[in-house]
């Protein structure tokens, strides 16, 4: 099959065990605006955007929390438009209790100019915010693999 386009990342479905629990994380926690939901027992989902624009959609389906060691999704990456936007929602989670899997910014490979931090959802999902330059000089947890690699 030929293309004549490009493709890009329309937006990402998450599962999630609890609804109630994921939408306050997704929507305030990192700004997320409710553009609709669903509520009917055994059907509830949310989407959520920005200005209008689906970005995420949670689907209230997993009977258990995300396993790494299964195929499927690794993390979820946001891109922010500089390291001091990182700097402020690294602040902001701090202050929500979100668990990190490093502390402060870290560079995505030693010398990277790009870097951000890594959390954590509220069902163990991999989170990533982070800018494409000001992480000259933060440190990278690994020399042998990118920091967003292996877990």
């Amino acid at each position: 099959m030929t293309s004549t386009s490009a493709l890009a990342v329309g937006h990402v479905g998450l599962n999630v065990t609890d609804l109630g629990r994921s939408l306050p994380f997704y929507a305030d926690a990192l700004g997320f605006e409710v553009l609709g939901e669903g509520k009917e027992d055994g059907r509830r989902f949310a989407f959520l955007g920005r200005d209008g624009t689906l970005a995420l959609t949670l689907w209230q389906q997993a009977g258990s929390a995300f396993e790494t060691t299964r195929a499927g999704l690794h993390h979820l990456a946001f891109e922010a438009a500089s390291i001091d936007e990182v700097r402020a929602a690294e602040t902001r989670l701090k202050g929500l209790g979100v668990d990190f899997a490093y502390d402060g910014v870290v560079a995505h490979r030693e010398g990277a100019a790009s870097g951000g931090i890594f959390f954590h959802d509220p069902d163990g999902t991999r989170l990533e915010i982070y800018a494409p330059s000001g992480a000259e000089e933060s440190p990278a947890p690994s020399a042998a693999a990118p920091t967003c690699g292996f877990f």
